[in-house]
């Protein structure tokens, strides 16, 4: 009995002491996991590496802060961690697919997939569970129809209407300027060939040449391409490529005497894959007049987002700062994904929270969402609004840096 009466004493000994520490009451710790999948093996693998680091960079800061931004009034419940889940793909569906089934199983409420290849085989998957989800990929394939994959970016066509308007309003000549497509030779580059997009040129006065095609990543200088455009007197070349691919054509263009500030005047713009940030350090001065549409700011840019992810790197990881344009995707989503639960949060616990709770009333809830000029326009989605801003960034590299020439809406050419 004495035994029983010391061992009772010492339980309430050790409540008493769990009452002064936590004066709230001792409660079970709540964790909630965003994430996905990456691919940081593939020819994304960079890309994926800075994604990776913001999605952990933001973490951090929201655990260690409770802030959700610097430039928000809202808060983080104290009580809950947020976890980051995350999976190499390799950019292989045949690996996300059960990737996707393992994260669900432990719990994830939003989910994230890496490039298109990943987008396309989950779509259906996430609709049917109903679970929101980010990803890098944008495409026309995301809307048709609208599911449950939110963009940050404007699809390609949008990029490239934008650049038509910003020609547009510079075109001094009397005569229409002449305009072709020099895309990649692949499903990305000439998605940008749809009715739509020729009828949006032509509304604009443009007369519409041709198009010519490059590999992917090219093997050889694209000569023939560039001779073709330049015999047939285009004053703007529009496409959609990788740095691999806009690199070598920019030095082609330069040998062959082609550019706004070359003998041959002629405006040469890309979509978003050719990350303008990427190509100015890479290609300096040489690459002055090459246009990008839909992008990203680069690390001098003033906006509050893009001080605050300057900040978190230099304390998170001084000796390894995440240069690529895509760290500024990787925050975007980690946001986006954290935002949709916050609010789902306001209308349910969070231990009964399903993904089609926090689509519903989390995702389908941003409306005006302020990422601190890290997207072109604040972010809103809703049902069957899967697109993101409401208009394009257009950069251009002048003296080897990324100058903003402005923003342009968002015309919605792609008809769904």
């Amino acid at each position: 009995m004495t035994r029983m009466r010391l061992s009772l004493l010492g339980f309430m000994v050790l409540i008493g002491m769990a009452l002064l520490l936590f004066p709230g009451g001792v409660q079970a710790a709540k964790t909630v996991y965003i994430g996905g999948t990456m691919s940081l093996t593939g020819p994304y693998a960079e890309d994926s590496a800075a994604i990776l680091a913001a999605f952990e960079d933001y973490v951090k800061y929201v655990n260690e802060t409770k802030r959700m931004a610097p430039w928000r009034n809202e808060k983080w419940p104290s009580d809950i961690t947020v976890e980051l889940l995350w999976r190499d793909d390799e950019l292989k569906p045949a690996k996300a697919l059960p990737i996707y089934e393992e994260l669900k199983a432990k719990g994830i409420l939003v989910y994230r997939c890496s490039g298109s290849p990943i987008a396309l085989a989950l779509k259906e998957r996430l609709m049917e569970d109903k679970m929101g989800a980010t990803s890098m990929a944008t495409g026309p394939y995301l809307m048709t129809p609208p599911g449950t994959i939110m963009t940050y970016y404007p699809i390609y066509t949008d990029d490239m209407g934008a650049v038509a308007d910003w020609f547009k309003e510079k075109w001094k000549e009397k005569r229409a300027p002449r305009v072709a497509y020099l895309t990649a030779d692949n499903a990305m580059g000439k998605s940008i060939e749809i009715p739509e997009m020729g009828e949006y040129l032509k509304k604009l006065g443009y007369e519409f040449v041709g198009a010519q095609y490059m590999p992917v990543v090219p093997t050889s200088p694209p000569t023939t391409q560039l001779m073709w455009l330049k015999e047939n007197k285009v004053d703007l070349a529009l496409g959609i490529m990788v740095n691999p691919g806009s690199q070598p054509t920019v030095k082609e263009m330069v040998r062959l005497g082609m550019g706004p500030n070359q003998a041959y005047k002629m405006v040469f713009a890309c979509g978003t894959p050719s990350h303008l940030p990427v190509f100015a350090r890479a290609m300096g001065k040489l690459g002055d007049g090459f246009i990008v549409s839909g992008g990203f700011p680069d690390w001098d840019d003033p906006s509050p987002g893009i001080k605050l992810e300057n900040e978190l790197q230099k304390k998170y990881h001084p000796d390894k700062f995440a240069s690529h344009t895509q760290y500024n995707g990787g925050f975007l989503e980690a946001m986006i994904q954290l935002e949709a639960i916050r609010l789902a949060m306001q209308k349910s616990p969070l231990e009964k929270l399903k993904p089609g709770d926090v689509l519903n009333d989390g995702f389908y809830k941003i409306k005006n969402f302020e990422t601190g000029g890290i997207s072109s326009t604040p972010l809103t989605y809703g049902p069957g609004k899967i697109e993101g801003v409401e208009a394009v960034r257009v950069d251009q590299v002048q003296d080897g840096k990324v100058v903003k020439l402005g923003v342009w809406p968002c015309r919605h050419l792609y008809k769904h």
